[in-house]
């Protein structure tokens, strides 16, 4: 080994090294954020009984490798109810984290250190597809530009899918360039192994496909006439061979068998059922898969849900919110969430390849078309909720941002400095937010202070910081608390010491949990910047909580979770509290109670949509068709002041309760 190689070698594994310590040091102090108990559980499950239907929405394998701690301890489990499948693998994953872990960490930790792996893989690929590409050097300043990325650190080692399907479509989009450059069998199986491990990884794999398919018509465009045809025949059965084994990998994971759930358990909703809303023309195609049994139950199931997600998903975006996607979130996103440094680099690459310093067209077609092609996709979805769905499109940013300084380098030393600026302003910028990587934002936006006003979810408060609220409270004690957060009920910040009184947001809306609350209230308020910025809601004016916007806070933890003290009117909350519980008191078969405290909603915030329908609801139930009328019709005149987006998701059910009356 030459000297000039073994420092290759060691500069590799100085950054797994520096990646692996911060990896390990930030999800140490961090909470579960909002997902993982739901997948850490289901992956558990998945090794002890089999069940892949708890959290279908997910292939399987980042959820397993995660669980591989986990193997062969007798952990408690919580004895599954029958509930829909999401509420039971969010809320007995809840429970079982709480009783196994008992808030210290120690299980999710190690958890997190075995998802981890696929982080440092991740770095690892980046290096190789770099290197080929582009030379060493290129090699080594885009994996420097990875492991040192702030959205690249934030999501490395959490129980989620993000990282790894990041890893697996440059694995593919690699993988297939090394078969097309020189073909053997060998390299073919290696495609079709990685497009496997992708596809079980997260259900945007399949955007694969497509791509591949552009990279193969390059391919073709590309070649010598007179060698298209043979080429064209190559390329297909090449792309046939891929995509069959990738299947088969798929199967791999799901033990070869179709059916999602153990045999005598069934699904809380038939796949043709959970269909049937995407329309006629989608749901018989994925139930043609389902007949034939060519893709497992829960896969299907899983890929259904991501449609079905992006349909009503709100957005919010430079501190409004909209009720669904909108086109250029992902465009602002990555101006904001991406450091100043990689996009100087960036912007240099872009300007190599205008001038012909960067002409290796094979190369750059692999990274610009995947890449473009993924980001039109996730521009059209409507999901717009985190930066973290475009680590895809990072992952192709590295490696063009590195290929560009070493071009342009190559023919003036001039370039190479500044470059070297701008991976140092690149690592110094990601620096200077640690530990609290989720939060970042670049300094032409405010940097980490700021990022709440602009952004939500996974982008700023993925309701990590129940350590740091546990600690801010022991030092600032008081006669009461009332905790907004985020991520309850489906993580109950009790088991981490916190007992405050739980304000309504959007998930106790639908999962229950809040505490009927009085329309004043005095103490510390704590409000995650989730539930500050509304950002589960439709509309603005759905926001129990806008009126802290306007207040500075007395402390911001972790830049997610604000800190208020004093005396406070919220006759909103008061009253969606109260709604809230008066549909679980329905359900629980107390119509009265029920009744009476969604008049007591009403009585306290006759302006609040959800109090009208909660009253007509339980009025027309109990056969009060007058009193449920003068209710729904408040609660359409209401819903009427919306966003005409907004609207959709109220007016049209409200009328069609009113009609059958």
């Amino acid at each position: 080994m030459t000297l000039r190689r073994r420092w290759v070698w060691l500069a590799v594994a100085a950054l797994l090294a520096m990646q692996a310590a911060q990896m390990a040091y930030v999800v140490h102090r961090e909470s579960p954020t909002f997902d993982e108990g739901d997948h850490a559980f289901a992956g558990y499950m998945m090794w002890r009984t089999g069940d892949f239907g708890l959290n279908p929405e997910h292939p399987p394998l980042a959820k397993l490798l995660a669980a591989l701690p986990l193997l062969g301890q007798p952990l408690w489990t919580p004895k599954l109810e029958g509930r829909d499948f999401k509420m039971e693998a969010y809320l007995s994953g809840r429970d079982w984290l709480a009783h196994n872990d008992g808030g210290s960490n120690r299980l999710l930790f190690r958890m997190r250190l075995a998802a981890g792996l696929l982080a440092l893989a991740f770095s690892v690929m980046v290096f190789f597809a770099a290197r080929e590409w582009f030379g060493t050097e290129a090699g080594l300043v885009a994996m420097a530009l990875a492991t040192f990325d702030p959205n690249v650190l934030a999501h490395s080692a959490l129980v989620t899918t993000d990282i790894g399907v990041s890893l697996f479509f440059l694995a593919s989009v690699y993988a297939f360039y090394r078969y097309v450059k020189q073909p053997t069998a060998a390299r073919l199986l290696a495609a079709g192994v990685a497009a496997g491990l992708l596809v079980a990884t997260k259900h945007s794999g399949v955007l694969l496909a497509p791509m591949l398919m552009l990279l193969m018509g390059w391919e073709i465009a590309a070649a010598q006439k007179g060698t298209r045809g043979k080429v064209a025949l190559r390329l297909s059965a090449a792309f046939a061979a891929i995509m069959a084994a990738g299947v088969a990998v798929l199967w791999c994971f799901y033990g070869w068998r179709y059916a999602a759930r153990p045999a005598g358990m069934q699904m809380s909703t038939t796949l043709a059922d959970y269909a049937r809303p995407l329309g006629p023309f989608i749901s018989s195609g994925v139930l043609w898969f389902a007949h034939w049994h060519l893709l497992p139950e829960s896969w299907l199931i899983g890929l259904v849900d991501v449609k079905r997600m992006a349909v009503f998903y709100p957005t919010f975006i430079f501190g409004k919110v909209y009720a669904h996607g909108v086109w250029w979130y992902f465009p602002a996103v990555l101006l904001i969430k991406t450091t100043l440094g990689l996009l100087g680099l960036t912007a240099m690459a872009v300007f190599a390849m205008a001038t012909g310093k960067l002409r290796k067209a094979r190369e750059l077609a692999y990274i610009l078309l995947p890449s473009g092609f993924y980001l039109m996709v996730a521009i059209t979805a409507g999901m717009d909720i985190g930066a973290r769905h475009m680590l895809p499109v990072y992952t192709f940013m590295f490696i063009l941002a590195a290929g560009g300084l070493v071009a342009l380098a190559a023919g003036n030393r001039r370039w190479m400095w500044a470059g070297a600026v701008l991976v140092g302003a690149h690592i110094l910028s990601a620096l200077s937010v640690f530990p609290n990587y989720i939060a970042y934002a670049n300094e032409a936006w405010g940097g980490p202070k700021n990022v709440h006003n602009l952004l939500s979810d996974a982008n700023a408060d993925w309701a990590q910081q129940l350590y740091q609220v546990k600690a801010w409270q022991d030092a600032h004690p008081s006669d009461a608390c009332w905790f907004a957060y985020f991520a309850y009920p489906e993580l109950d910040p009790g088991v981490y010491g916190i007992h405050c009184k739980h304000l309504p947001t959007a998930d106790t809306f639908w999962l229950g949990g809040a505490d009927v609350i009085p329309p004043t209230i005095e103490g510390n308020v704590y409000i995650s910047a989730g539930d500050l910025s509304g950002c589960e809601w439709p509309t603005d004016k759905m926001n129990a909580y806008a009126s802290f916007q306007k207040l500075k806070p007395e402390a911001e933890i972790d830049y997610g979770v604000m800190v208020y003290r004093g005396r406070f009117e919220v006759n909103q909350a008061a009253a969606l509290s109260r709604a809230q519980k008066a549909y679980r008191l329905m359900a629980q078969g107390k119509p009265a109670e029920a009744l009476a405290l969604a008049r007591e909603a009403v009585a306290i915030d006759p302006q609040e949509v959800a109090s009208q329908t909660a009253r007509g609801d339980i009025a027309a139930a109990m056969g009060q068709k007058d009193e449920a009328r003068k209710a729904w019709e408040a609660a359409i005149a209401l819903a009427r002041q919306m966003t005409p987006e907004a609207q959709a998701n109220y007016i049209p059910d409200l009328r069609g309760k009113l009609e059958k009356l």
